[in-house]
């Protein structure tokens, strides 16, 4: 456990992040509640449009931490991704959400069956673009963050997250679209059911 609080007070960005992570759901679960079961719907909308705002407060004490001298670190290139990933799939995460919630507590429709065949490799195409997307954003963030933190021996870690995020997009694409795409057929073109 001490070696938890010290690596906190290490990198008081990882608080941070984590703290965005866990506000995040916080406000998904919390405007959910208020949507559906107490039926508060302005609350609810008011507490799930806070997730951006969640976003945009890990954003800035990055930028703060880094112009108040801080030597950049994993941590602060993890802050990038993070906000790049959250503001692309935020949304989607939120209607995952929402759905059951509705089908759970306000009678709303089920959730739609998980799509198959050719329907599954559009819905993984469209989650890989996403990702890439995301990337983009966070390799975006990355850069901004490297201009206004200024001198390159501070910024070394965070040219080495630009990287990383390549990866990201070749694993994601060769087991999604790529996975799907390879995957066997039965007769009708649908994907083979597991």
């Amino acid at each position: 456990m001490n070696k938890i609080w010290d690596f906190i007070a290490e990198n008081p960005m990882a608080a941070v992040i984590a703290g965005g992570e866990i506000g995040f759901w916080v406000a998904i679960l919390a405007g959910l509640v208020a949507r559906y079961p107490l039926k508060l719907k302005r609350t609810g909308v008011a507490l799930l449009l806070l997730t951006p705002v969640i976003d945009l407060v890990v954003l800035v004490a990055t930028v703060i931490d880094l112009r108040d001298g801080a030597t950049a670190n994993f941590v602060h290139g993890l802050a990038a991704v993070y906000l790049g990933f959250s503001v692309v799939f935020g949304h989607s995460m939120i209607k995952w959400a929402d759905v059951r919630f509705a089908h759970r507590f306000a009678g709303g429709p089920p959730p739609p069956p998980k799509p198959r065949g050719r329907e599954k490799l559009r819905a993984e195409w469209r989650d890989w673009f996403k990702c890439v997307l995301a990337c983009g954003l966070a390799a975006g963030v990355l850069l901004l963050l490297i201009v206004m933190a200024g001198g390159t021996a501070q910024v070394d870690p965070l040219w080495g997250w630009l990287p990383r995020l390549g990866v990201v997009t070749a694993i994601w694409f060769a087991t999604g679209p790529l996975w799907q795409e390879l995957s066997p057929k039965d007769k009708v073109g649908e994907g083979v059911r597991r």
